[in-house]
């Protein structure tokens, strides 16, 4: 399974339920990446996209507690047996965590293979990524040279657990 994610400095992810930043280069690379194939979420993430519909062209699986919750082109889940029950639907390869904080936290150590938008700035934020540098069990096998968007400089890294 592959994890997906921008990450600043700090390995930040989002504030009050919105990405940091948006870069243009970073959505097209997230686009190509997932699109075709199964994305997971949590309900915070789907609703935090525009008009709170689920992405075009990919399987959307959203894990929330709340069982009344419901959304049209979106497989709804509630606990993590009914996703990976879910999940054996579909090759591994090609599914991709999306977010949020906690949907990584719990779904990281199924994970082994992370696509990591770097961006070398500290934003204020209230949602995190884990940390793979602090993480023996994950190396960087392929990052990409240093891109620039106005001011913030970010790179392309590919984590992969060993």
């Amino acid at each position: 399974m592959n994890v997906i994610a921008a990450v600043d400095r700090n390995w930040a992810i989002g504030c009050r339920n919105k990405l940091l930043v948006s870069i243009p280069d970073d959505m097209k690379y997230f686009r190509q990446t997932t699109t075709g194939k199964v994305v997971v979420m949590g309900r915070k993430t789907l609703e935090s996209f525009p008009n709170g519909q689920p992405l075009k062209n990919r399987v959307n699986i959203v894990l929330t507690r709340d069982r009344s919750y419901r959304q049209k082109d979106a497989v709804v889940v509630h606990d993590l047996d009914e996703l990976h029950e879910e999940l054996e639907k579909y090759d591994t390869r090609d599914v991709y965590v999306i977010g949020g904080e906690t949907v990584y936290r719990q779904l990281i150590d199924e994970c082994d293979t992370a696509h990591i938008t770097k961006i070398d700035y500290a934003y204020e934020a209230d949602a995190y990524f884990p940390n793979l540098d602090e993480r023996e069990d994950w190396k960087i096998t392929r990052d990409s040279e240093e891109q620039t968007y106005f001011d913030l400089e970010y790179t392309f890294l590919k984590y992969e657990r060993m």
